[in-house]
């Protein structure tokens, strides 16, 4: 295999785990028990690829390892479940008289490793021994290591492989996200590094967002190790759930395009994994085969705007939020304060205004101020059933002990609540109770990690099992103006770092401090950016946001707009939407934050955003 992958690129099947979904094959049945319940419908999968033109057949097996099988009674069977699927694969093949390699696909366990996990390296080359040795024994011509997420971990199942076979082909792959790194934190150069030095015949990326997060993985890789040998497989974009079905966007005519781009990379061993289909094999055939007899590349359609995601097996529902910045929409959402008393009467009135809008989400705020409000939960609940609009909860981590925290997301969840926004909190010494306890056992990036690497793994923080993960989006502050920008720069990488997903932004009223901040970061932040956006309401207001706010300062030309204004409400919408489009390059969307709970300029705003035309909006209001 490795010979021909040294003459020309080779393509690979797609998709088998959506493949069966789309025959009625679920989640909670566990896929690889199908190799022996329903061999027939693998075989057919197997053979639809190979008509489409796949030169590789992956072996239905990702998840046919000790661990993940015991999750249906299966733990026993491990090497009749992966003989038997070598040996469809094996039938296909010769059915179709094709001359098709077949790789044993091995997957994660779904059990962190130590120190962040349980399972020590040695037992976890122990459980992918078993699995790869059936694998081998039954007559695969390689070993594909597909989404892996943890170093660690795919290296303990690299060696595995190399100990039980040193001559047989290893594909060593993991999955990246918009930010360029693993879960984890791995970056691609580390990734090569390490596995080619464990004895990788091909590394690259599988999985992820889409074809553009795993090819700039792969160009990086390239750059320090340009003789190594490399594979592409990724997602056919961001899954959605749609009637109850899961739905992935990236056409076959994308994916042709992907395979001619990897193919003039010099990416040698390309394909499809969870979304795509026989269509996309098809389409990624013609296009390999024409870019071999030298025809002209066709015009490329563009792909939506990726974020963080996980395989589709751990978020098989991302939020409308998280759908939203992956179709590159431009987000807008308002922040809604929760009432004193029982009340929420004006509130959900004022969150169907702002979904009429225009809306993307509405978010949430937990006792602004340290002013006693209604529990954010009830309201975030209460207007996603009422309303019908997402919402983004703000999650302080001031005042709230490890007990309180775990129970609260808890809580959120079982609400529908899925979007986080973590944030430390105020001080109670500014609120209506300075007396009240303002202790905390976690800070903001405790708790990202906690919700990304925990409770999204389906443990908490002790390690105890949930019983099935959570599907949290995670939300992180940032201050573009802040006064020490290196040190702004560093808790920004490390929030991203601790996994989160989105940020939303201080408010500003001078275009360039955003620009100040990405030349200081280096670049483009990694993760969506929703700018904040506080209009200006009066002069006294202005004076009072630049003299008493800290991180604020709002430029003399601004404020002696809002002091000679003769309407003055509406030149600070004037001075949003401006601000707005001199910025919008830049971000992602727009948090707004009605200054004294003035909802209806928000919903001004959003409409002239959605619109275009903001003199022509500002006439119409």
């Amino acid at each position: 295999m490795l010979m021909r992958l040294a003459q020309g690129p080779l393509l690979t099947d797609g998709a088998m785990g959506t493949q069966l979904y789309s025959r009625g094959y679920s989640f909670k049945q566990g896929f690889d028990s199908a190799n022996i319940e329903r061999p027939q419908v693998v075989r057919d999968i197997h053979e639809a690829y190979l008509l489409a033109g796949a030169d590789v057949l992956e072996t239905n097996t990702f998840g046919a390892n000790r661990v993940k099988l015991a999750e249906h009674g299966l733990q026993d069977r491990v090497a009749e479940i992966n003989r038997a699927a070598v040996q469809i694969a094996q039938a296909a093949r010769e059915a179709l008289r094709q001359p098709a390699f077949i790789l044993g696909a091995v997957g994660p366990l779904g059990r962190m490793l130590a120190p962040l996990g349980a399972l020590s390296p040695q037992e976890a080359r122990a459980i992918f021994r078993e699995q790869i040795q059936a694998l081998i024994e039954a007559g695969v011509d390689g070993i594909i290591l597909e989404t892996f997420s943890s170093l660690a971990e795919i290296q303990e199942a690299l060696r595995a492989a190399k100990e039980i076979a040193p001559d047989i082909p290893v594909i060593a792959q993991m999955t990246f996200g918009r930010d360029g790194v693993t879960k984890l934190g791995h970056a691609p150069v580390d990734v090569a590094a390490a596995l080619l030095a464990n004895g990788a015949d091909v590394v690259g990326a599988n999985c992820g967002i889409g074809p553009r997060s795993v090819l700039a993985a792969i160009r990086t890789m390239q750059a320090q190790y340009p003789h190594a040998t490399y594979s592409a497989i990724p997602n056919a974009g961001w899954p959605e759930q749609m009637d109850g079905r899961i739905l992935y966007p990236a056409t076959p005519e994308y994916f042709a395009n992907f395979a001619r781009e990897a193919a003039e990379m010099g990416v040698r061993l390309i394909g499809g994994c969870c979304g795509t289909t026989p269509d996309h094999i098809r389409a990624m055939r013609a296009a390999l085969d024409s870019w071999q007899a030298g025809e002209p590349i066709p015009a490329r359609p563009r792909e939506p705007v990726a974020v963080h995601v996980r395989h589709i097996a751990e978020n098989p529902a991302p939020t409308a939020l998280a759908r939203a910045f992956a179709s590159g929409h431009f987000v807008t959402t308002v922040e809604l304060e929760p009432p004193r008393g029982v009340d929420l009467t004006d509130l959900l009135n004022t969150a169907a205004m702002l979904k009429g809008a225009g809306a993307t989400v509405l978010n949430v705020a937990d006792s602004p101020l340290a002013r006693m409000r209604m529990s954010p939960w009830a309201v975030a609940s209460l207007i996603q059933s009422r309303v019908g609009i997402e919402t983004v909860l703000h999650f302080p981590t001031r005042g709230r002990n490890l007990l309180r925290v775990q129970g609260d997301l808890l809580a959120a969840h079982a609400l529908g609540v899925r979007n986080i926004f973590v944030v430390m909190g105020d001080p109670t010494a500014i609120g209506d109770y300075p007396d009240a306890t303002d202790s905390y056992d976690i800070v903001p990036t405790g708790l990202m990690k906690l919700i990304k690497e925990g409770f999204n793994q389906g443990r908490d923080f002790g390690g105890n099992d949930l019983g099935a993960p959570t599907h949290f989006l995670v939300g992180c502050a940032l201050n573009f103006g802040a006064a020490n920008l290196e040190r702004e720069v560093k808790l920004l990488r490390k929030k991203i770092a601790s996994g989160a997903d989105f940020c939303l932004t201080m408010p500003f009223y001078d275009p360039d401090v955003p620009r100040r901040f990405i030349e200081a970061y280096g670049g483009p932040v990694e993760i969506p950016v929703l700018m904040g956006v506080l209009p200006l309401y009066n002069e006294r207001h202005a004076a009072f946001l630049h003299n008493e706010v800290p991180g604020i300062t709002i430029p003399e030309h601004v404020l002696e707009r809002m002091a000679t204004a003769e309407n003055k409400p509406q030149e600070g919408v004037r001075i949003a939407l401006e601000l707005i489009d001199a910025v919008r390059d830049l971000v992602d969307g727009i948090y707004i934050m009605p200054p004294f709970r003035k909802y209806d300029i928000a919903a001004q705003i959003i409409r002239a955003v959605y619109r275009g035309n903001h003199a022509n909006a500002m006439q119409e209001e």
